[in-house]
């Protein structure tokens, strides 16, 4: 891929444009805000986009944005583009001469690039219009996963036709993006295990009914779910995250509760890995004399995209940055994305896009050192555009966006 081929999506911005998204992201990222609560970050995107005076901006969810960007159609059918907005409890040390200023909270997953791309996307849109209205969502909490329902709720998205969203990826460089069919994210649900029997004196474990000794032979046992109940062909995982038991080194407690996550692609093997934690859990439990609690709380499902809205997301990335541009994102991805629960009322494509520069490393993100490279931001605001309006003439001409 060309120097050049990556500079267009930046050379379509006005110099003035250019300047106010790198200074919205900067300000973003100085001033993160945890779910639900970005209220500031809301006004400050409130602001970024009044000037494109869009036909509406609402406010959804709390702290969520919606504006409405004017199509060249009004018959034609409305498509979404999404960033979120929210940051993460953890604290910055990148060093960046714009880091966050808020003890303990961060942009380390990059939302501050994703809602001022969704910004650079609306100046993109309000320039050149899609055939038909399109919705530029600016949402809170997808780190708790509840911020894309909540945006559901209100039924500002009722009459979305398709929807396209986006993440920074530093094991990409800038220009490079992940646009394809199938799995892209897991389902992302937790469990808790609640033990309950009786204790004792350290020094008389025979008294007891001892959860400890339990709690280590369910956490032994959870480990053969994946290798012994799921097809070995399926990707899944099962994490105990978390123990807590006992506060007393001479004392056997009477309760211990432990947890984790539970990731699948598909629903059948998500449906068994709920089934199986309980069975484990409560049979293992009697054994040793004790009752199993087994709580188990459903989050985002997986992300499976579409064939066609994925096409129509690689014919924007192929003409704005050339087919070179379009890689394969070579592993499968367990992590969570509540993106998730727009794709299962509305048919769209979720990417995975460039954010580092050649001669930078990959960060993971969610630690303290992650951070996006500026140039992504026009990258990401280009192609979810460009999505928007092929989305937009295809179903404008009849064609159909597919079932999730």
């Amino acid at each position: 891929m060309s120097h050049a081929s990556v500079a267009a999506p930046a050379s379509a911005f006005s110099r003035e444009a250019r300047e106010s998204l790198i200074a919205l992201r900067r300000d973003l990222h100085q001033h993160p805000e945890l779910a639900f609560n970005e209220v500031r970050t809301a006004a400050a995107l409130e602001r970024a986009l009044a000037p494109l005076a869009p036909v509406s901006i609402q406010r959804v969810a709390g702290t969520g944005v919606v504006a409405r960007i004017r199509g060249r159609r009004p018959d034609a059918p409305v498509v979404a583009v999404r960033g979120d907005i929210d940051a993460l409890p953890i604290q910055e040390a990148t060093g960046l001469p714009f880091a966050s200023t808020t003890p303990g909270v961060m942009h380390a997953c990059g939302h501050d690039v994703h809602a001022s791309w969704a910004v650079g996307a609306a100046h993109l849109l309000a320039a050149h219009p899609a055939d038909g209205d399109v919705l530029v969502v600016l949402q809170p909490a997808e780190e708790t996963g509840d911020g894309a329902a909540a945006v559901l709720a209100s039924g500002a998205l009722d009459d979305v036709a398709a929807i396209f969203g986006g993440h920074v990826d530093r094991r990409f460089v800038v220009g490079q993006v992940v646009a394809q069919a199938g799995p892209l994210a897991a389902a992302a649900d937790t469990f808790e295990i609640t033990l309950a029997g009786h204790g004792a004196h350290g020094a008389r474990p025979h008294e007891s009914a001892d959860p400890i000794v339990g709690a280590a032979a369910i956490i032994s046992a959870l480990q053969t779910i994946v290798a012994r109940r799921v097809n070995p062909a399926t990707p899944a995982v099962v994490t105990v995250a978390a123990m807590h038991a006992g506060n007393a080194l001479n004392v056997i407690p009477d309760h211990a509760t432990f947890g984790g996550t539970l990731r699948a692609v598909d629903k059948d093997t998500r449906a068994l890995l709920g089934v199986a934690v309980t069975q484990l859990a409560e049979g293992i439990a009697a054994a040793h004399g004790l009752t199993a609690t087994v709580k188990l709380t459903l989050g985002p499902p997986p992300i499976v995209n579409p064939e066609r809205p994925a096409t129509w997301a690689r014919q924007a990335v192929e003409s704005l940055l050339g087919a070179d541009a379009l890689v394969p994102l070579g592993i499968t991805n367990m992590a969570g994305e509540d993106f998730a629960y727009y794709m299962e009322r509305i048919p769209g494509c979720f990417m995975r896009i460039g954010a580092r520069m050649p001669n930078e490393s990959a960060i993971p993100a969610h630690t303290p050192q992650f951070h996006a490279a500026e140039e992504s931001l026009f990258v990401g605001a280009a192609v979810l555009a460009e999505s928007a309006r092929v989305a937009s003439s295809a179903l404008a001409r009849g064609e159909s966006a597919g079932v999730q």
